[in-house]
């Protein structure tokens, strides 16, 4: 096992992850004051289950990294890509407010995360299930994200 590169795997999601995080920090406040649907969490939430599914996807990717499949372009792709539209996700919610748009960016997130499911799913079913939590909590910040554009 080649520590340096897991880590390096954790550590650069959880950056890529959280990126425009970082310069949105002042528009957090929104989540207090917005109309959210049933089943919300608590706000402290999302930074623990962001940072478990970030873990658990670099752990994966790692998993593909190693494997002797010999054709892991198009899996390494759905990854960097699904990855960006992730990151993009909290400044159209919380940054612009642009609550429909932030809903169709985690629809496409769920369609993205299913191709790389599938794609890692050839390469390594561990790979393939550990993005599982991940693709779950999409479909609840997809009830999320709905029930906040139809609230407010």
């Amino acid at each position: 096992m080649n520590i340096k590169k897991l880590i390096s795997y954790i550590v650069i999601t959880l950056l890529v992850g959280s990126f425009f995080t970082l310069f949105i920090m002042d528009s957090f406040n929104i989540y207090n004051t917005i109309d959210k649907p049933f089943l919300s969490p608590n706000k402290i939430v999302f930074p623990i289950v962001w940072s478990v599914l970030y873990i658990l996807m670099g752990i994966s990717l790692y998993i593909v990294s190693e494997s002797k499949y010999l054709n892991k372009d198009k899996s390494y792709l759905l990854y960097i890509l699904q990855l960006l539209v992730n990151s993009v996700w909290p400044l159209f919610f919380f940054k612009f407010r642009l609550f429909f748009v932030s809903f169709l960016i985690v629809l496409l997130l769920i369609y993205l995360v299913i191709k790389l499911i599938l794609e890692f799913y050839k390469i390594n079913k561990l790979a393939a299930y550990l993005q599982i939590p991940y693709l779950l909590w999409l479909i609840f910040a997809s009830y999320l994200s709905l029930g906040v554009f139809l609230l407010n």
